[in-house]
């Protein structure tokens, strides 16, 4: 029963940051940034919220797994 609560809540804050990601392309993005904007790289918050959607998918494959095997 814990791994299932503990998948649903990564599975939302996964769902948050990607739709954070989707929806900026970047961080400006929230507070109107260009829309011809070219390509940059990801510094400050961008960047953590790109590593902290890594470990969470991560995370939520291995929660995934552990899942399946404890059943």
């Amino acid at each position: 029963m814990g791994l299932n609560i503990a998948e649903i809540v990564v599975s939302v804050a996964l769902i948050a940051l990607v739709l954070v990601q989707e929806r900026s392309a970047g961080a400006g993005g929230l507070f109107g940034g260009g829309a011809g904007a070219s390509y940059q790289t990801r510094r400050g918050f961008e960047k953590i919220i790109y590593w902290a959607t890594l470990v969470l998918a991560f995370v939520f494959g291995a929660l995934a797994v552990a899942n399946l095997l404890v059943k």
